[in-house]
């Protein structure tokens, strides 16, 4: 090798999810159904938000911009998982390994964001709807949600230009069906500890920062219903930021157990189950759980099957 920046390696074997022949093929179709549902369901509700004007506010604008983000956020992984499950050799150039690395972390920086804003919206909404219409208006909302998408997509080139830079001159095989920091970091011939802290230290700064504004803002929301005066008020409201929280609370606990712990060696198996649930079941529950339970969407629908 000639310089220290300098790889050996050309490509990466993805090892992803190991199991039995028949199960392989039971969890092919599964992920496969699920990754269908997640592109019918999310590009619905974009055009769903798009062709109905009743539906141009900035929760629904919000909404539209998660089911975007959804999208690329589960196809830059789950077609890849998809062909190493039917494949015995599931390679990914070292070029393609870091593309796929860049577009998920800018997606889950993009998500991270935009719950975040939509846990403020609903904090504005609700505590405060005297001023709702001046504090966010559709030009406010509109520039938020271009905040999110170009800070997330700009905070990722760090971690990814961090680790590219390491020497890869050993084995390039990846334990995990995508590729992620810590599977990287075990196989770089240059492991330094500080390169570690520097990125788990720059991970858990958007991840602790996001999530704690989000529960804040549902925090002030819960104080906010305890004063409805009527009881089936209440359980209306307290049900549908629950169903928010809990969808929340996956995604933001699943992140932090992966990327905001101690370096040294992790169970591999339960960490791709976990990865499984943010790369595969949230992208397909957030829009549901945020659409499920409002009466203006299900309005917007009835209209369209109408039609």
């Amino acid at each position: 090798m000639q310089g220290g920046n300098q790889t050996y390696v050309k490509e990466f074997i993805l090892h992803g999810i190991t199991v039995n022949g028949g199960a392989q093929s039971a969890l092919f179709a599964l992920f496969l159904v699920i990754y269908i549902l997640t592109l019918v369901g999310n590009i619905s509700i974009i055009m769903l938000v798009w062709s109905n004007t009743c539906l141009h506010k900035p929760m629904y604008i919000l909404l539209g911009n998660l089911s975007f983000v959804e999208i690329w956020y589960t196809t830059s992984t789950v077609p890849k998982m998809l062909s190493g499950l039917l494949s015995t050799i599931n390679s990914i150039s070292f070029k393609g390994c870091f593309t796929q690395f860049y577009f998920f972390f800018s997606c889950g920086a993009t998500e991270h964001f935009l719950l975040t804003l939509m846990g403020y919206d609903r904090y504005l909404a609700i505590c405060h709807p005297l001023h709702y219409n001046v504090l966010m208006s559709i030009q406010k909302c509109a520039f938020f949600a271009a905040s999110c998408w170009i800070g997330a997509f700009l905070w990722a080139l760090f971690p990814i230009i961090l680790i590219s830079k390491l020497s890869f001159c050993g084995p390039n095989k990846i334990n995990h069906f995508l590729c992620d920091p810590g599977p990287l970091l075990e196989l770089s011939c240059e492991r330094f500890s500080s390169t570690e802290v520097i990125l788990t230290v720059y991970i858990a700064v958007i991840s602790l920062s996001t999530s704690s504004f989000t529960f804040i803002s549902y925090a002030f929301i819960i104080r906010t219903i305890l004063r409805i005066p009527s009881a089936s008020g209440r359980r209306k409201a307290f049900s549908t930021c629950a169903s928010h929280l809990i969808v929340v609370s996956i995604f933001f606990g699943c992140v932090m157990y992966m990327y905001i712990r101690p370096s040294g060696n992790h169970p591999f198996p339960l960490d791709k189950v976990i990865a499984v649930f943010y790369t595969v079941v949230t992208p397909l529950l957030n829009p549901v759980i945020y659409t499920l339970r409002n009466k203006e969407v299900l309005v917007a629908v009835k209209k369209v099957l109408r039609l």
